[in-house]
């Protein structure tokens, strides 16, 4: 991962934090795919994408993940799933944090439920 994914993973991960996530696990990866973050949102367990765009062409960092994508989170989750069992019954959630870096001001956007199964 580049320094520009690292700095925009460790944002998101302060902004969730704040908001009062726990981290379960960073950069969870199978055979499948990879999962930026996984984390509990009180009893529900949240699938993190992170993603960082210099430009808003072609829609920006939240268009970015498409439904191919989506559909790689989502087999990865389920492997996080069966590879950790107290979790099975766990209400689950995917959510994408967004990153513009084409201005020095700009914050992470948090869209909660940005996609389902």
């Amino acid at each position: 991962m580049n320094t520009k994914g690292r700095q925009a993973e460790a944002m998101a991960l302060q902004l969730l934090q704040k908001s009062q996530l726990k981290l379960l696990t960073a950069n969870y990866s199978c055979r499948f795919g990879e999962i930026d973050l996984i984390m509990l949102d009180q009893s529900t367990l949240v699938f993190i994408e992170v993603r960082a765009r210099s430009s808003l062409e072609f829609g920006g960092a939240a268009a970015s993940v498409d439904r191919k994508k989506q559909q790689k989170i989502i087999t990865t989750a389920r492997h996080f799933l069966l590879c950790n069992s107290k979790y099975k019954l766990a209400t689950c959630r995917f959510d994408v944090v967004a990153l513009e870096t084409s201005s020095a001001e700009s914050a992470p956007v948090w869209y909660k439920d940005a996609f389902r199964l």
